[in-house]
């Protein structure tokens, strides 16, 4: 159930979604309850218990970085979005999620940008879904969706959502805990250029405030899967990378 916002001056929208919540509970029916005010009055900080999910900024347009202007409102592309969610990480949680808006992978994006679409809302713990048209969708298109290995870092029982953990400039790399040890980790070029990436984990350590988690990589090994490219490696090895333009690389980290 999505309760938009249109036509809606003068309304208190704690007031206004509360009245639905009620209403939802007195049906007896279950409902997954989407808030979608595209983050004008802070959602994050009300909503825990008004509503599952809520929009975190306005609606999402099938692009890499732009704005696409509608004069008094804007829609906005993959990394807009993405720099949006700064600071609310620690809002979200198992039945409380930050929503970054409906996919656009098939849309009209290449192929690395969808992936990197797909795979940064994954990360972040924002729901997945599908804005094409699933009648026409591509073997690639269909492919992205579909891969269970992303999707189940999603829908991880953590529930934790990502934190950007180094910032390289063009290069991000977010950092996830998982349940039982594991640690998803993206790597993003947000640039206009293939770059290669030089990560020599051993060096590095991880905390994450929010969750509690944190690695010393010098003391602990993890092995590590590509979630794209299915190829392995270790941690106690430096990793060399290359990434293309406006694409990622994502790993998933075990001890085991």
């Amino acid at each position: 159930m999505k309760y938009d916002w249109c036509d809606t001056q003068d309304i208190n929208p704690k007031s206004a979604y509360t009245t639905m919540r009620d209403a939802i509970y007195k049906s007896g029916r279950p409902m997954l309850f989407s808030i979608c005010e595209w983050g004008d009055n802070k959602p994050w900080e009300w909503a825990t218990d008004v509503g599952h999910s809520w929009r975190t900024t306005g609606d999402i347009y099938p692009c890499w970085n732009c704005e696409h202007n509608h004069g008094s409102w804007s829609s906005w592309g993959v990394l807009p979005i993405l720099d949006k969610q700064a600071g609310l990480r620690k809002y979200a949680g198992p039945g409380h999620w930050n929503d970054m808006d409906m996919m656009e992978v098939g849309n009209g994006m290449n192929e690395e940008e969808d992936r990197a679409h797909f795979s940064l809302w994954a990360m972040m713990t924002s729901p997945l879904i599908a804005g094409n048209d699933l009648r026409s969708m591509s073997d690639s298109t269909k492919k992205i969706l579909t891969n269970k290995d992303m999707i189940a870092i999603n829908q991880d029982k953590l529930g934790v959502q990502a934190m950007k953990w180094l910032d390289e400039g063009d290069i991000e790399v977010f950092i996830k805990p998982l349940e039982k040890g594991d640690y998803a980790v993206l790597f993003l070029n947000r640039a206009d250029a293939a770059k290669n990436y030089q990560l020599k984990w051993k060096e590095h350590y991880m905390k994450d405030d929010i969750s509690k988690h944190e690695i010393w990589f010098d003391k602990k090994v993890y092995q590590w899967r590509d979630i794209w490219n299915a190829t392995q490696g270790s941690t106690a090895d430096t990793l060399n990378l290359e990434i293309p333009a406006h694409a990622v690389r994502v790993m998933r980290l075990s001890s085991k």
